[in-house]
């Protein structure tokens, strides 16, 4: 019997492409939604095929803008999510947002078919920085969003973007005064990254030093009134996004949809996935395991320290840098001082 798997449906659309954005999409506001729709619920029908009927515990529609699409290609997918397999009762269901894509009619549509938590794409309480990022919407836009969706009830979340050029660890610090202000129970403030390829990725734009970088992330600690569950994420606790939990504590997912993937698991083995099977492949336990501590250690609650992990973590490096990494309860995490250097610590601590 196939175990429980979370759904990702990737919506590849976007009124226009930001600046800084690397994600599968294109700018393309009026899609042929029907064709779309019927890809994905194809897509569905066919993994059942594949995989029985499973347990769902959470959706998640990202992007792209997934509130581009209208409220009636939402409610056809979500039908057909529940023909097909068993949408848990207290499931998470999830739309990333643009506010220049979603107004309290269309929320309002979301909702009534399913709809249980918000994800709104802010990025910035500045205009100036909003077009900079090349984003089509501006702060009024977004806060109105944020203040209708705090009185339906659904759990909101709130992406923002720090690190731009010119930014200062007291800019960082005011932008979360201002998401203090707003009472948000969950955001996720992401390091701003260049990406090839990307029109930021073109341009010879003056970043700040890592060490800038740092004080902004330790200034984002010290002033948001939410606490840390992951490198980026902050939430109250039981307000944490359940969809990435669920991924990062390395459980299994599929992704439906031009540009998704997934970690599918069938009769004890894992499958690394693309689309609908295009890229369908075993994976070896222990690049499983090193997968598993890439994605954990993001998270403060870390990895389970199991077997699989303990073959291919370096365990002196553990107990040789305690300052940066620990294992407590036998689970491997990093420190808050490890947070900000992660990426060498995985380097160093795989084997």
């Amino acid at each position: 019997m196939t175990c429980p798997h979370n759904i990702y449906i990737h919506v590849p659309y976007c009124l226009a492409k930001c600046n800084y954005c690397a994600f599968f999409s294109t700018a393309c506001p009026r899609p042929d939604w029907v064709q779309y729709t019927h890809g994905i619920c194809t897509e569905i029908e066919n993994w059942t095929q594949k995989i029985g009927r499973i347990t769902v515990p959470t959706v998640f529609f990202g992007g792209g803008t997934p509130s581009l699409m209208p409220v009636s290609v939402f409610a056809t997918i979500m039908n057909k999510l529940r023909d097909c397999w068993d949408i848990a009762n207290d499931a998470e269901i999830s739309i990333e947002a643009n506010p220049a894509t979603i107004d309290s009619e269309k929320l309002d549509g979301f909702i009534e078919n399913g709809l249980n938590r918000l994800s709104i794409g802010v990025q910035s309480f500045d205009d100036e920085k909003l077009r900079f990022l090349g984003r089509r919407h501006n702060a009024s836009d977004a806060i109105k969003l944020i203040e209708y969706a705090g009185t339906r009830p659904i759990r909101l979340s709130a992406d923002f973007i720090y690190g731009l050029p010119n930014d200062t660890a007291k800019a960082v610090a005011d932008m979360c005064h201002q998401i203090n202000d707003l009472h948000l129970t969950h955001c996720s403030m992401y390091e701003l990254t260049i990406e090839p390829n990307t029109p930021f990725g073109k341009m010879k734009l003056d970043m700040p030093s890592n060490d800038a970088m740092a004080d902004m992330y330790i200034a984002i600690g010290e002033t948001l009134k939410l606490p840390r569950y992951e490198v980026s994420n902050y939430a109250t606790a039981g307000n944490e996004c359940r969809h990435n939990m669920n991924i990062w504590d390395g459980a299994p997912y599929i992704g439906i949809g031009r540009g998704a993937s997934g970690r599918v698991l069938i009769d004890n083995v894992w499958y690394e996935q693309m689309g609908n099977g295009e890229i369908f492949t075993p994976i070896a336990s222990d690049t499983r395991a090193v997968e598993r501590i890439i994605m954990g250690l993001r998270t403060v609650r870390g990895i389970k320290l199991d077997p699989e992990i303990k073959k291919v973590i370096n365990i002196d490096y553990v107990n040789n840098h305690p300052e940066y990494i620990q294992v407590r309860d036998n689970r491997i995490r990093a420190t808050e001082h490890g947070m900000i250097i992660l990426d060498d610590i995985i380097l160093n601590l795989v084997k």
